[in-house]
Protein backbone atom coordinates (compact mmCIF):
# COMPACT_ATOMS: atom_id res chain seq x y z
CA UNK A 1 0.00 0.00 0.00
CA UNK A 2 3.25 2.35 0.44
CA UNK A 3 2.67 2.96 -3.39
CA UNK A 4 -0.38 4.09 -3.21
CA UNK A 5 0.63 6.31 -0.14
CA UNK A 6 2.86 7.85 -2.22
CA UNK A 7 1.12 8.70 -5.13
CA UNK A 8 -1.16 10.55 -2.78
CA UNK A 9 1.21 12.60 -1.28
CA UNK A 10 2.46 13.46 -4.38
CA UNK A 11 -1.24 14.90 -5.62
CA UNK A 12 -0.93 17.06 -2.85
CA UNK A 13 2.02 18.32 -3.12
CA UNK A 14 1.42 19.12 -6.91
CA UNK A 15 -2.14 20.63 -5.84
CA UNK A 16 -0.30 22.93 -3.63
CA UNK A 17 2.05 24.19 -5.68
CA UNK A 18 -0.22 24.61 -8.87
CA UNK A 19 -2.62 26.30 -6.57
CA UNK A 20 -0.40 28.43 -5.01
CA UNK A 21 0.97 29.64 -9.40
CA UNK A 22 -2.79 30.33 -10.16
CA UNK A 23 -3.39 32.94 -7.32
CA UNK A 24 0.03 34.65 -9.52
CA UNK A 25 -1.68 33.90 -12.47
CA UNK A 26 -4.02 36.71 -14.57
CA UNK A 27 -7.75 35.44 -15.68
CA UNK A 28 -6.83 35.40 -19.43
CA UNK A 29 -3.80 32.93 -18.33
CA UNK A 30 -6.88 30.94 -16.05
CA UNK A 31 -9.01 30.93 -19.33
CA UNK A 32 -6.15 29.27 -22.04
CA UNK A 33 -5.59 26.94 -19.40
CA UNK A 34 -9.04 25.94 -18.48
CA UNK A 35 -9.33 25.63 -22.35
CA UNK A 36 -6.44 23.27 -22.75
CA UNK A 37 -7.30 21.61 -20.07
CA UNK A 38 -10.86 20.63 -21.58
CA UNK A 39 -9.49 19.58 -25.22
CA UNK A 40 -6.59 17.28 -23.21
CA UNK A 41 -9.48 15.73 -21.21
CA UNK A 42 -11.26 15.17 -24.88
CA UNK A 43 -8.33 13.77 -26.54
CA UNK A 44 -7.71 11.53 -23.61
CA UNK A 45 -11.02 9.99 -23.24
CA UNK A 46 -11.02 9.79 -26.72
CA UNK A 47 -7.58 7.44 -26.71
CA UNK A 48 -8.67 5.79 -23.93
CA UNK A 49 -12.16 4.17 -25.18
CA UNK A 50 -10.55 3.53 -28.45
CA UNK A 51 -7.67 1.28 -26.97
CA UNK A 52 -9.52 -0.37 -24.55
CA UNK A 53 -12.97 -0.73 -26.70
CA UNK A 54 -10.53 -2.75 -29.12
CA UNK A 55 -9.29 -5.31 -26.04
CA UNK A 56 -12.50 -5.61 -24.35
CA UNK A 57 -14.00 -9.45 -24.10
CA UNK A 58 -17.28 -8.47 -23.26
CA UNK A 59 -18.89 -5.44 -24.73
CA UNK A 60 -21.96 -5.07 -23.25
CA UNK A 61 -20.64 -4.61 -19.95
CA UNK A 62 -19.80 -1.11 -19.85
CA UNK A 63 -23.23 -0.14 -21.82
CA UNK A 64 -25.02 -1.87 -18.70
CA UNK A 65 -22.84 -0.52 -16.14
CA UNK A 66 -23.56 3.05 -17.26
CA UNK A 67 -27.12 2.44 -17.10
CA UNK A 68 -27.30 1.11 -13.83
CA UNK A 69 -24.38 3.65 -12.62
CA UNK A 70 -26.48 6.47 -13.64
CA UNK A 71 -29.52 5.36 -11.83
CA UNK A 72 -27.34 5.03 -8.47
CA UNK A 73 -25.33 7.98 -8.99
CA UNK A 74 -28.67 10.08 -10.02
CA UNK A 75 -30.65 8.75 -6.74
CA UNK A 76 -27.65 9.65 -4.88
CA UNK A 77 -27.66 13.32 -6.79
CA UNK A 78 -23.89 13.37 -6.61
CA UNK A 79 -23.61 16.06 -8.68
CA UNK A 80 -26.23 18.37 -7.16
CA UNK A 81 -24.70 17.60 -3.95
CA UNK A 82 -20.84 18.85 -5.41
CA UNK A 83 -22.22 21.71 -7.25
CA UNK A 84 -24.48 22.89 -4.07
CA UNK A 85 -21.11 22.58 -1.93
CA UNK A 86 -19.01 24.84 -4.46
CA UNK A 87 -21.95 26.97 -5.69
CA UNK A 88 -21.84 28.36 -1.81
CA UNK A 89 -17.78 28.88 -1.82
CA UNK A 90 -17.96 30.66 -4.76
CA UNK A 91 -16.18 28.46 -7.34
CA UNK A 92 -18.15 27.28 -9.80
CA UNK A 93 -15.42 25.44 -12.46
CA UNK A 94 -14.58 23.85 -9.52
CA UNK A 95 -16.72 20.74 -9.82
CA UNK A 96 -15.50 20.14 -12.94
CA UNK A 97 -12.26 20.59 -12.77
CA UNK A 98 -12.70 18.35 -9.82
CA UNK A 99 -14.05 15.71 -12.03
CA UNK A 100 -11.31 15.66 -14.68
CA UNK A 101 -8.67 15.31 -11.91
CA UNK A 102 -10.55 12.04 -10.13
CA UNK A 103 -10.80 10.52 -13.97
CA UNK A 104 -7.06 11.17 -15.07
CA UNK A 105 -5.50 10.01 -11.66
CA UNK A 106 -8.14 6.81 -11.29
CA UNK A 107 -8.50 5.61 -14.84
CA UNK A 108 -5.47 4.92 -16.51
CA UNK A 109 -3.42 1.70 -17.33
CA UNK A 110 -0.85 2.45 -14.85
CA UNK A 111 -3.01 3.16 -11.95
CA UNK A 112 -5.74 0.22 -12.85
CA UNK A 113 -2.71 -2.36 -13.02
CA UNK A 114 -0.27 -0.49 -10.39
CA UNK A 115 -2.35 -1.77 -7.71
CA UNK A 116 -2.57 -5.30 -9.43
CA UNK A 117 0.87 -5.87 -9.70
CA UNK A 118 1.88 -4.63 -6.42
CA UNK A 119 -0.65 -7.19 -4.77
CA UNK A 120 0.19 -9.63 -6.89
CA UNK A 121 3.96 -9.60 -7.40
CA UNK A 122 5.14 -6.80 -5.19
CA UNK A 123 5.81 -4.42 -7.91
CA UNK A 124 6.00 -1.55 -7.03
CA UNK A 125 7.01 0.31 -9.98
CA UNK A 126 4.06 1.12 -12.01
CA UNK A 127 2.64 3.35 -8.97
CA UNK A 128 5.68 5.01 -9.13
CA UNK A 129 5.67 5.85 -12.50
CA UNK A 130 2.03 6.72 -12.17
CA UNK A 131 2.96 8.96 -8.74
CA UNK A 132 4.98 10.87 -10.65
CA UNK A 133 2.98 11.59 -13.25
CA UNK A 134 -0.09 12.61 -11.31
CA UNK A 135 1.97 15.03 -9.39
CA UNK A 136 2.37 16.97 -12.46
CA UNK A 137 -0.98 16.88 -13.73
CA UNK A 138 -1.83 17.86 -10.13
CA UNK A 139 0.06 20.99 -10.22
CA UNK A 140 -1.18 21.82 -13.73
CA UNK A 141 -5.24 20.97 -12.98
CA UNK A 142 -5.02 22.96 -9.68
CA UNK A 143 -2.81 26.03 -11.55
CA UNK A 144 -6.23 26.25 -13.76
CA UNK A 145 -8.91 25.48 -11.07
CA UNK A 146 -7.32 25.87 -7.58
CA UNK A 147 -6.37 23.99 -4.44
CA UNK A 148 -9.68 22.00 -4.43
CA UNK A 149 -8.10 19.77 -6.79
CA UNK A 150 -6.41 18.34 -3.42
CA UNK A 151 -9.47 16.97 -2.89
CA UNK A 152 -8.87 14.19 -5.87
CA UNK A 153 -5.82 12.42 -3.51
CA UNK A 154 -8.46 10.86 -0.69
CA UNK A 155 -10.26 9.68 -3.73
CA UNK A 156 -7.36 8.07 -5.41
CA UNK A 157 -6.37 6.89 -2.29
CA UNK A 158 -9.77 4.93 -1.75
CA UNK A 159 -9.52 3.52 -5.01
CA UNK A 160 -5.90 2.38 -5.65
CA UNK A 161 -6.36 0.73 -2.13
CA UNK A 162 -9.74 -1.02 -2.96
CA UNK A 163 -8.08 -2.58 -6.67
CA UNK A 164 -5.27 -3.63 -4.40
CA UNK A 165 -7.58 -5.48 -1.66
CA UNK A 166 -9.44 -7.14 -4.60
CA UNK A 167 -6.26 -8.12 -6.57
CA UNK A 168 -5.40 -9.35 -3.43
CA UNK A 169 -8.43 -11.34 -2.54
CA UNK A 170 -8.90 -12.64 -6.06
CA UNK A 171 -5.09 -13.11 -7.04
CA UNK A 172 -6.09 -17.02 -7.98
CA UNK A 173 -8.96 -16.30 -10.20
CA UNK A 174 -8.58 -12.54 -11.39
CA UNK A 175 -8.92 -12.13 -14.84
CA UNK A 176 -6.71 -8.59 -16.15
CA UNK A 177 -9.27 -8.52 -19.21
CA UNK A 178 -11.74 -7.22 -16.81
CA UNK A 179 -10.08 -4.66 -15.56
CA UNK A 180 -10.88 -3.09 -19.36
CA UNK A 181 -14.24 -2.36 -18.48
CA UNK A 182 -13.85 0.43 -15.94
CA UNK A 183 -11.48 1.97 -18.17
CA UNK A 184 -13.67 2.19 -21.39
CA UNK A 185 -16.65 3.66 -18.88
CA UNK A 186 -13.64 6.18 -17.37
CA UNK A 187 -12.69 6.87 -20.89
CA UNK A 188 -16.53 7.94 -21.38
CA UNK A 189 -16.46 10.16 -18.41
CA UNK A 190 -13.40 11.74 -19.19
CA UNK A 191 -14.56 13.12 -22.77
CA UNK A 192 -17.45 14.14 -21.32
CA UNK A 193 -15.77 16.41 -18.32
CA UNK A 194 -14.04 17.48 -21.02
CA UNK A 195 -16.83 19.05 -23.04
CA UNK A 196 -18.23 20.46 -19.59
CA UNK A 197 -15.10 22.09 -19.05
CA UNK A 198 -15.27 23.74 -22.90
CA UNK A 199 -18.79 24.35 -22.02
CA UNK A 200 -19.81 22.78 -25.47
CA UNK A 201 -22.43 20.35 -22.51
CA UNK A 202 -23.39 20.09 -19.88
CA UNK A 203 -23.44 16.53 -18.26
CA UNK A 204 -24.26 15.34 -14.39
CA UNK A 205 -20.87 13.28 -15.02
CA UNK A 206 -20.72 12.56 -11.29
CA UNK A 207 -24.37 11.09 -11.08
CA UNK A 208 -22.18 8.29 -14.23
CA UNK A 209 -19.22 7.77 -11.74
CA UNK A 210 -20.43 4.97 -9.81
CA UNK A 211 -20.35 3.00 -12.91
CA UNK A 212 -17.23 2.50 -13.08
CA UNK A 213 -17.23 0.33 -9.76
CA UNK A 214 -20.13 -1.89 -11.40
CA UNK A 215 -17.96 -4.47 -13.36
CA UNK A 216 -15.87 -4.87 -10.28
CA UNK A 217 -18.50 -5.61 -7.76
CA UNK A 218 -20.70 -7.82 -10.28
CA UNK A 219 -17.33 -9.39 -10.81
CA UNK A 220 -16.81 -10.32 -6.87
CA UNK A 221 -20.40 -10.88 -6.65
CA UNK A 222 -20.11 -13.73 -9.29
CA UNK A 223 -16.77 -15.50 -7.70
CA UNK A 224 -18.09 -15.57 -4.35
CA UNK A 225 -21.75 -16.60 -5.27
CA UNK A 226 -20.53 -19.65 -7.92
Amino acid sequence: MWGTLFNTITIIVGSALGGFLKEKFPVRFQTILLQAMGLVAVMIGINTVIVNLGESQYPIVFIISLAIGAVIGEGLQLQQKVNRKLSQQGDSNLANGLTTAILLFCIGSLSILGPVQAAINQDYTFMITNGVLDGITSLVLSATFGYGIMWAAPVLFIWQGSIYAFAYLFQQSLQTELLVEPMIIGGILIFASGLSILKLKEIAILNLLPAIFVPLIGYAFYHLVF
